[in-house]
């Protein structure tokens, strides 16, 4: 049972919940109509519940309720609710984080104003279906608000909607798609070509350098050193990727293990080789 704090629309509340007082936000189709501050209701099995005692990157749950609109709150929830179909249990605890940058990008499109993601592309590879998922916001936003959305903005929100399903913060996954991004330049100025995203070159180096980022964030370690090797046999390509592991460790603020660099090297030599091949 809770009991209402105050209503933020027809569709949402927050509400103390009675045996352990702590404060919720309560979202459901039409579950604050007619109520007042101080009644008290048990929501139906349909409404969604999310703490206010969450801390997310964005700062924290009760702040960010305050701020935004209660409407990005319910189109970032039914974003998550799409997510919820496709992956099966997720960390609703998103929907903050997710309804403030919502809000954010709601206000520079009513203002005129257009950002530019130049990691799109890459991210619409990496996190495929993430991407599909949060492409739902599209609709959702015209047939709420007559408000078109672009593509730049739906590869923010797969970011957030990657952060609902993996135990990566979102400007993590960000850091991943920047640093595949750097890794495929950098091959590109050094051969001359361009590496088409849809490619098997780009999949394999944007798969490596994703499991390389889960291992500096568990902690886990390569077990064959092959650094000499690759240092000695292909210099080019492990002076990039040494440049490549450096960057890594400043943004991510990880500790990148030297073993990482000679099977990043690996990675792109097979790269360099192939486009200076054709």
């Amino acid at each position: 049972m809770y009991r209402i704090a105050k209503t933020l629309n027809h569709n949402s509340f927050i509400g103390v919940e009675e045996e352990s007082n702590q404060e919720y936000l309560v979202m459901g189709k039409g579950i604050a109509f007619g109520k007042k501050a101080g009644q008290c209701m048990q929501p139906d099995g349909d409404a969604r519940v999310y703490s206010l005692t969450e801390i997310t990157e964005r700062g924290n749950a009760k702040n960010i309720v305050k701020e935004v609109s209660p409407v990005s709150l319910e189109l970032a929830s039914a974003v998550l609710d799409q997510a919820e179909k496709e992956f099966g249990k997720i960390d609703r605890s998103i929907v903050f984080p997710m309804a403030d940058h919502l809000d954010f990008a709601i206000r520079r499109i009513q203002n005129g104003e257009q950002i530019s993601n130049p990691l799109t592309d890459d991210i619409r590879v990496m996190f495929y279906k993430e991407y599909k998922v949060a492409s739902c916001i599209q609709e959702l936003l015209w047939g709420r608000l007559q408000i078109r959305i672009d593509e730049h903005e739906v590869g923010y929100l797969a970011l957030h909607v990657h952060s609902a399903i993996e135990e990566e913060k979102v400007s993590q996954a960000m850091e991943v798609a920047r640093a595949v991004r750097e890794s495929i330049s950098l091959v590109e100025h050094i051969t001359g070509y361009t590496i088409d995203v849809m490619s098997l070159s780009y999949n394999r180096m944007m798969n490596h350098i994703r499991y390389m980022v889960a291992r500096a964030v568990h902690g886990e370690k390569l077990k064959v050193n092959i650094n000499e090797y690759m240092l000695v046999k292909f210099p080019d390509a492990f002076q990039a990727a040494k440049q490549i592991c450096e960057e890594m460790e400043k943004r991510l603020m990880l500790p990148m293990e030297e073993i990482e660099i000679g099977y990043l090297a690996m990675h792109m030599e097979r790269i360099m080789d192939r486009e200076e091949g054709e």
